[in-house]
């Protein structure tokens, strides 16, 4: 039987910093969900290519994207939004950054919101409320939730792992919780990021800048487990698996 996945995440969030934050919902998701706290990024661990290896489940010399600009697919692997649409899923699409707008194809979403002011305090915020609004108006099959202002006005402003980085980690966990407190039954939630980071910037193959966290929380992850491995390319392969929809025969992730 598909379930509904609501697949949130925090731009530049580590998993010592999702820990460290101080949200008592960063320590509710290892009670209540399956937390790989110690999953991998690809390389280069920058925000565009990190996110076309999660939405298309390869590495970035097989999409080809390798920096914040998209230039388009020699191969074209099919992504998530618009494997899904294939078979009749709703999706929708919450971000403030616009540089993500070619993870769809055109004509395959549902709903698309892009506040594009990320570097904007309070933005987050607005989109969580945002998503849940629509969630609970539309009961889409598949929702992508980004919040954009850890990397932004956390990790490049003031430091990955500086007081200001684990203020804005805090308000990015607070807006998932506030998410997952508001979905309506038959949801599971995805919790991760695409990269993380060191001093004031990200990029390299350093572990603080390779390593997320992929939290899942629903009927078919046994609570209070603490994963092994993992990878962003196994994301679109679980959420495939949630919704019962085939992966796409390119993918190289495997299902959580």
């Amino acid at each position: 039987m598909s379930e509904k996945v609501v697949l949130i995440l925090v731009d530049g969030m580590r998993p010592d910093g999702l820990m460290q934050c101080g949200h008592p919902f960063a320590r509710r998701l290892t009670e209540i969900g399956t937390c790989y706290l110690s999953a991998r990024t690809v390389l280069p661990s920058v925000t565009l290519p990190c996110h076309m290896s999660l939405f298309h489940s390869v590495d970035p010399d097989r999409h080809g994207i390798l920096t914040n600009t998209y230039v388009p697919q020699v191969r074209p692997i099919e992504g998530m939004f618009d494997r899904f649409d294939k078979f009749e899923k709703k999706c929708a699409f919450f971000y403030s950054w616009e540089e993500l707008r070619d993870l769809s194809r055109p004509d395959h979403l549902h709903t698309a919101v892009c506040m594009n002011q990320h570097k904007r305090q309070g933005t987050d915020n607005l989109l969580a409320d945002a998503a849940i609004r629509y969630i609970n108006e539309e009961r889409p099959d598949f929702l992508f939730l980004y919040l954009g202002e850890t990397d932004e006005l956390g990790g490049h402003d003031h430091g990955w792992m500086s007081e200001e980085y684990l203020k804005v980690v805090n308000n990015a966990v607070g807006c998932a919780e506030k998410v997952y407190e508001n979905l309506p039954e038959g949801y599971t939630l995805i919790l991760t990021a695409d990269h993380g980071g060191h001093g004031r910037g990200h990029g390299s193959d350093c572990d603080e800048d390779m390593t997320i966290p992929i939290c899942c929380v629903g009927p078919r992850f046994e609570a209070g487990k603490a994963g092994e491995g993992g990878s962003i390319k196994d994301i679109a392969v679980t959420v495939a698996a949630l919704l019962d929809v085939p992966p796409a025969k390119e993918w190289e992730g495997k299902t959580l």
